[in-house]
């Protein structure tokens, strides 16, 4: 028998309080990209952030009383939005619910000259953290993965980065085409010679419904690294970036201790986070239990639906505790410290299965501590198996 409403209604307390701001606009898609995301020429932006402000509103009044822990701007690319627009964003969120003293407030940026120039607008909006998208630290490759900067240019924006905001991560793509473990240790090295407190470090996947994987099944996106190729990357990003004093938090993320990313924590917690802008989902508890949320996802449509409706909410459901149970469960088991697996059972109505624990100990797969359940090293790289045996 599961948790009764009200006491899944307040799980979420345990992992905090967000907001999430999509901003589906960017300059160009990039091929691999399978986020939502939109090329525009022209984008009215006091009528956007009039849209979200009143959306912030629109929840603020539904949960009230509440401080947020994050706020993160994501997209598209949220350094197209001007600083003007970050602000008045910001002010609404200020405005629907208090600022926890540490707030962490981040914008989404990719590093060309154009974008870079706005920084200092974004942190006098409030803006204290900046996550880049990089992607490569070599030309050829950047201009294979779609971007529209080059490694100088990434460089040089990276630095007025460093200038205006105390934290600045950024991401980087491996097993890329023709990318050999010695070509992106090395990648790795001088990723770690500019980081300030983070990194995000994820393995190329081809999505279908993007032009990789469209080229994918044409047969041509040829010179990716093989399965186990790809496995002695991670392996080794683990080590490496370990040693640097920035070891993996969750699988794809890295930080110095004190710096991983709260609004992400947010999510693999299993806190709650209010949703606006087009195609964003989100994760609210009312007293009547968690609501998953959803907003349309084409730009014009989410706009109008708010002009004309006062909402562009096109899904609420409850999200039963059994169900919260096993979102708990997917997003831990990224995380290195784990599931608290009393919190699990509460939601799930009964504790995990020692039996199949017992068998993925003896394979020094996972391990159980302090009433905590992590994937070891050598479990991490196979967690989706794990998963399965878990959750079965």
């Amino acid at each position: 028998m599961s948790a009764d409403g009200p006491v899944a209604a307040e799980d979420w307390r345990h992992g905090g309080f967000g907001l999430y701001v999509h901003w589906p606009f960017c300059a160009a898609k990039c091929p691999y990209c399978d986020f939502n995301s939109h090329v525009a020429a022209r984008v009215d932006q006091p009528r956007w952030a009039e849209a979200l402000c009143a959306e912030i509103g629109r929840l603020g009044a539904e949960l009230p009383g509440r401080h947020l822990n994050s706020i993160f701007l994501g997209g598209g690319t949220p350094s197209l939005m001007a600083p003007e627009t970050v602000d008045r964003v910001i002010g609404a969120a200020r405005a629907a619910w208090g600022f926890a003293n540490d707030i962490e407030i981040t914008l989404e940026a990719n590093p060309t000259s154009v974008e870079k120039a706005r920084f200092r607008g974004y942190a006098d909006a409030g803006v204290n953290r900046l996550s880049m998208g990089i992607q490569a630290l070599n030309d050829d490759d950047l201009r294979r993965l779609g971007r529209m900067h080059s490694v100088a240019e990434a460089r040089a924006a990276f630095d007025v980065a460093r200038d205006c905001f105390g934290r600045v991560s950024f991401d980087l793509i491996y097993a890329r085409q023709g990318q050999t473990a010695a070509a992106w240790r090395a990648e790795l090295q001088e990723a770690l010679q500019m980081a300030v407190d983070h990194l995000s470090l994820y393995q190329l996947t081809i999505e279908p419904g993007t032009a990789f994987g469209a080229r994918a099944a044409a047969g041509g996106l040829r010179g990716l690294p093989d399965d186990d190729l790809a496995a002695d990357m991670y392996l080794e990003t683990q080590d490496i970036c370990a040693a640097w004093g920035m070891a993996g938090y969750e699988i794809s993320n890295h930080a110095a201790p004190g710096s991983e990313s709260r609004h992400n924590l947010i999510y693999w917690r299993q806190g709650d986070w209010a949703a606006v802008g087009p195609g964003a989902h989100g994760r609210i508890s009312l007293p009547e239990g968690r609501m998953a949320t959803e907003a349309h996802a084409m730009p014009t449509a989410w706009l109008e639906a708010v002009e004309a409706r006062g909402t562009a909410e096109s899904l609420r459901a409850l999200v039963p505790p059994q169900e919260q149970a096993t979102e708990y469960l997917l997003m831990a088991m990224r995380l290195s410290e784990g599931l608290d697996l009393a919190r699990h059972a509460r939601l799930a109505g009964a504790p995990l299965d020692g039996g199949a624990i017992a068998r993925l100990e003896d394979l020094g797969m996972v391990r159980c501590e302090a009433g905590r359940l992590r994937a070891t090293a050598a479990g991490r790289p196979v967690l989706n198996a794990i998963l399965r045996e878990l959750a079965a």
